[in-house]
């Protein structure tokens, strides 16, 4: 019931260009520009400049994302409240989440929701190249587990901006606690840390080491500097893989260690050894479930969140 250009024009702020828009929104770029040129003429302002080959949002067009937001907001929370007239939760709800999340809690909740909701259809993604945030501003997913942000990445990280994660003060999301998981080395069998498993290692004793960065290059690798940042030191990393079979070959063969996650899946037939973090920093992943602020109420994702939840709280009580 709001125009849809708004939502172009919200997306365009986001993305930055037009062709970026264009594949968020799944149109193509001349309809975003038309879209764009219609809502200008419709409201008597100019809404783009054009900077090189480039445009960017006139001061008018910002103030209007201002109002966008606040609209969207809205339209979300009457939405939840116009779904409480429904009979029972149907429909459709998007998950996307990174790849342990979708192991450790996600795939269970989503099977819970299927025993006691079966006209609920939840579909699951994973989405490694895609920001999940723009996923959820596009529409495109209605809750989003991922790992939030801590802070700006240390310079020459490689990692963009911190709007790939927004802060957890970001108006137009609302961020709740999930899951906390803590966080291993993964070294070879032959490793001087590989007869300490039962012990422990600082992670500050790991200076010195070759990395591998493992696991998603955004959440994972964001992890990995962070907590070396705290333990004084900058990792040398020198490989990188996505795939944990992939990881445990690399850690196998000596050509580093990595951090793993509790819950990734390490295949065994691979001579790796998992060594538990101790001591001060200790980095523990978070999981947050994050969806578009007003729609928590909507009955599908008020299922969904509680049935996120109620995952994460049987995988805390087994340890982890």
């Amino acid at each position: 019931m709001i125009d849809p250009r708004l939502q172009t024009l919200r997306v365009l702020h986001e993305q930055g260009t037009v062709t970026a828009t264009a594949a968020a929104l799944h149109l193509t770029p001349s309809t975003v520009s038309q879209q764009l040129r219609q809502l200008s003429a419709r409201l008597g302002l100019e809404l783009l400049e054009p900077v090189g080959r480039n445009v960017r949002l006139t001061p008018a067009a910002l103030a209007l994302v201002e109002h966008a937001d606040a609209l969207f907001l809205r339209w979300e929370e009457a939405r939840a409240d116009l779904a409480a007239y429904a009979d029972g939760v149907a429909g459709r709800l998007r998950i996307t989440g990174v790849a342990t999340a979708i192991t450790g809690v996600i795939a269970p909740a989503a099977a819970r929701l299927r025993e006691e909701l079966p006209r609920l259809a939840v579909e699951i993604g994973e989405d490694p190249d895609t920001n999940r945030f723009e996923l959820l501003l596009a529409g495109q997913a209605d809750i989003a587990v991922v790992i939030p942000a801590e802070g700006a990445p240390p310079p020459g990280s490689g990692l963009r901006s911190i709007r790939e994660i927004p802060p957890s003060d970001d108006p137009r999301f609302l961020q709740q606690p999930v899951l906390q998981e803590p966080q291993d080395l993964l070294v070879p069998a032959g490793h001087r840390f590989a007869g300490r498993a039962a012990e422990g290692v600082a992670l500050a004793e790991a200076d010195g080491e070759s990395w591998i960065r493992a696991g998603d290059p955004a959440d994972q690798h964001r992890l990995l500097l962070t907590a070396c940042a705290s333990a004084g030191f900058t990792p040398r990393v020198r490989h990188h893989a996505v795939d944990w079979s992939a990881v445990a070959a690399l850690v196998a063969h000596g050509f580093g260690i990595c951090l793993a996650p509790r819950l990734a899946p390490v295949p065994e037939r691979y001579p790796v050894v998992r060594v538990p973090l101790r001591g001060e920093p200790l980095p523990v992943r978070r999981f947050v479930a994050a969806v578009r602020r007003g729609s928590e109420r909507r009955p599908p994702i008020a299922r969904g969140l509680a049935a996120l939840r109620a995952a994460a709280g049987e995988r805390e009580a087994k340890g982890g």
